[in-house]
Order: structure tokens, then C-alpha cells, then sequence
């Protein structure tokens, strides 16, 4: 049995259920449920909150999530391998874990959970980045989630909690630290997973702010930032050309010199020029 709970390990539910990782799949599984443990505290308490896991694999995390005290867990999961692995931990906590054999991306998480809801998961490498957009960007904010406690390869990590002049500055910075207050809460080397990815690996955690750090229009901001960082090399006068002829006089109204370029321009300053292209449209 594990040193969680009374389920076998997970490199015997591999075995078992004959669950090999898929590339194509973005698949890389945490076998050390010690560690599985560790992630789901990083969330937070979990006594009082349904949780959201997208690609549980064979199910390491879920059973941390669980054994941590999660109130309910939805765990959707593209892989139809792992269901038989799923459906015994759902067996061994009644009522508590829910499993849908699915696409995330097409899944209302509030057709099946309970307010307040944290997401918490190892995130597929081939869908972990749209994903975090998605939650990011809804159109109304506050969103679904209190917390998203997410895993990425450590280069998106990076990007994710840069600031302004960094290499890592970019359209996932701004968009996290617009609506959320991320941080890199844990760092995995490569030999954690089975097979081991070529790149190490961190835990994000975002926790959601009642309101945006300064007001914009999301999908107006999201178009500007996206069209900024699209031609890094560019002034922004000509990468942002894209918006409209007049872009010079809305850089300008927002503060920022039209030869700077994007990874040069703060949130706010970010945030003011979306405002005043939304004014002009």
C-alpha cells in the first residue's frame, strides 16, 4: 500500500492498467506520492473547496488532492487508459471523485462543482498553456476559480511571474498578473516524472484578485498585448500597426514612447492603451 492512503502505488497501477505515457498526449507522470501530497498542500485548505484536475493520468495527484481533503474532485481526463485506474479511486472515496472521459477545453466545470473551486493539476504539456489563457480571460471577473496550483515545464513557469525588461516578459505575464497574484511555489528536476521530460519543471500558484489591477477591456487588452509581443524586435508604433493607423496617438495618450518596445511597457501602461483603443472603437 502507499504512505497516503490504501491504495497500491503508482508505478504498480501503471503496470496494472497498462498505462505507459503518451507524447502525443503531453504525457509525463509523477510517480512519488509524497510528492503528489505536497502539490495538492500547495493549494491551500481544501477542506472547504471542490477542486478541478485536468489530466490526472493515473490518478497521483488526484489521490493527493484527495487524501489532503478535498471537499469534491472533478478530474477530466482525454486518456481513456487511465479510467479503470480512476475509477479505482473513486471507488475508495465514495462520492467524492467524479471522473469524465473528455476534453477540458469543452468542459463547464460549473455543470459539476460547487462554488468556491480551486484547479489544481499537472497540467498536459500540449494544452497547459490555452488552458491557463482560458482562466485568465474569461468576460467576467472575478472567474469560476478562487486558485489555479498548476504545473508547467519551468520556462512557462518563468514566464508566467516575469516582470518588465526580463527575457520571460511577455502576453502570459501580463495576462496572470492583470487579474491574479502568481508565484512559483515549487521546482521539479526532470527524474520526478516517468519518462523524464528533457526540461525541468515548477508549480505555479495563482490566487485570483476580487478585481483587475487596473481596468481594460480583456479581450481589447488581450488583442493589443498579443499584437506587442508578436514582432519582439518591432517599436511598438509598427508592431501594433496591426490595431489601427492612428496607433501613435493612442501610445501616446497612454504615456509610452511609440520607439519602445513591448517588453519595455509596464501592466498599467499596458492596461491604459487598451483603454484608450476601446475609447476609439
Amino acid at each position: 500500500m502507499s504512505t497516503i492512503d490504501n491504495l497500491p502505488p503508482l508505478r504498480e497501477v501503471i503496470d496494472t492498467h497498462g498505462i505507459a505515457a503518451k507524447k502525443s498526449l503531453g504525457q509525463n507522470f509523477l510517480l512519488d506520492l509524497n510528492l503528489t501530497a505536497k502539490i495538492a498542500r500547495m493549494a491551500g485548505d481544501l477542506s472547504g473547496a471542490d477542486v478541478l484536475e485536468v489530466g490526472p493520468g493515473p490518478g497521483g495527484l488526484t489521490r493527493g488532492l484527495l487524501a489532503e481533503g478535498a471537499r469534491r474532485v472533478l478530474a477530466i481526463e482525454k486518456d481513456e487508459r487511465c479510467m479503470s485506474a480512476l475509477a479505482e479511486i473513486s471507488a475508495a472515496y465514495p462520492g467524492q471523485l467524479e471522473v469524465i472521459n473528455g476534453d477540458a477545453l469543452e468542459v463547464n466545470p460549473l455543470t459539476y462543482l460547487t462554488p468556491p473551486i480551486k484547479v489544481a493539476a499537472n497540467l498536459p504539456y500540449n494544452v497547459g498553456t490555452e488552458l491557463l489563457v482560458r482562466w485568465l480571460t474569461p468576460p467576467e471577473w472575478p472567474p469560476f476559480w478562487e486558485s489555479l496550483t498548476l504545473m508547467f515545464q519551468r520556462e512557462v513557469a518563468q514566464r508566467i511571474v516575469a516582470q518588465p525588461g526580463t527575457k520571460a516578459y511577455g502576453r502570459l505575464a501580463l495576462l496572470a498578473q492583470w487579474r491574479a497574484e502568481p508565484r512559483i511555489v515549487l521546482d521539479l528536476p526532470p527524474e520526478a516524472f516517468s519518462p523524464p521530460p528533457k526540461v525541468s519543471s515548477a508549480v505555479v500558484h495563482l490566487t485570483a484578485l476580487p478585481a483587475p489591477r487596473f481596468e481594460a477591456d480583456p479581450a481589447v487588452l488581450n488583442r493589443v498585448v498579443a499584437a506587442g509581443f508578436n514582432q519582439r524586435r518591432k517599436m511598438l508604433r509598427s508592431a501594433l500597426k496591426v490595431l489601427g493607423p492612428d496607433i501613435e496617438d493612442h501610445l501616446v495618450a497612454a504615456g509610452i514612447k511609440p520607439t519602445e518596445r513591448a517588453e519595455q511597457v509596464s501592466l498599467e501602461e499596458f492596461c491604459a492603451l487598451a483603454r484608450s483603443v476601446a475609447s476609439a472603437s
